[in-house]
């Protein structure tokens, strides 16, 4: 065997040493970087052992779950839309004195539509000795008998007031 200087062998110790260092370093490094990835694959979702790809078919299967959730979501609100359209559910009130001579405003009128402002208007008018109710068909807004100005009134408030919601 040749004989080392003894020089030689501390340079070669402390190179030795210097990349032991390094490889310490770049150990620990990848270390931290390693717990960062699996706590982001556990954010989405995932264990700290699955892999990303992993994670990111499974969020997107939820996610296509969810959109397909959502659509069936939008067919039965469209669904409860139109069963809920031909609802009488325009409602509007007027009351006032019929005559002169009596107060308290008894009479009214309530008008009762749907959205297409079908529906009908009762009236009732009050008298001293007598009360008296009219029912009328309502179609566009409009009826086939002459409608007086609160049972018009009553039609133009329930119209309006469905324009608010």
């Amino acid at each position: 065997m040749l004989p080392l200087d003894r020089p030689l062998l501390d340079e070669i110790t402390l190179g030795a040493a210097g990349v032991a260092v390094v490889a310490l370093l770049t150990g620990i490094t990848a270390n931290v970087r390693v717990r960062r990835l699996r706590r982001g694959v556990a954010a989405l979702g995932g264990s700290g052992t699955d892999s990303v790809l992993d994670a990111v078919r499974r969020s997107s299967e939820r996610s296509a779950a969810m959109q397909s959730d959502i659509e069936r979501v939008r067919g039965e609100i469209d669904q409860t839309r139109r069963e809920v359209s031909d609802a009488l559910r325009h409602v509007a009130v007027v009351r006032y004195d019929a005559f002169g001579d009596m107060g308290g405003r008894l009479s009214f009128t309530v008008a009762l539509l749907d959205d297409a402002s079908d529906g009908l208007v009762l009236t009732s008018i009050h008298g001293r000795s007598e009360a008296r109710t009219y029912a009328k068909g309502v179609k566009s807004g409009s009826s086939e008998q002459s409608l007086s100005p609160e049972e018009q009134q009553a039609i133009e408030l329930a119209m309006r007031g469905s324009a608010r919601r």
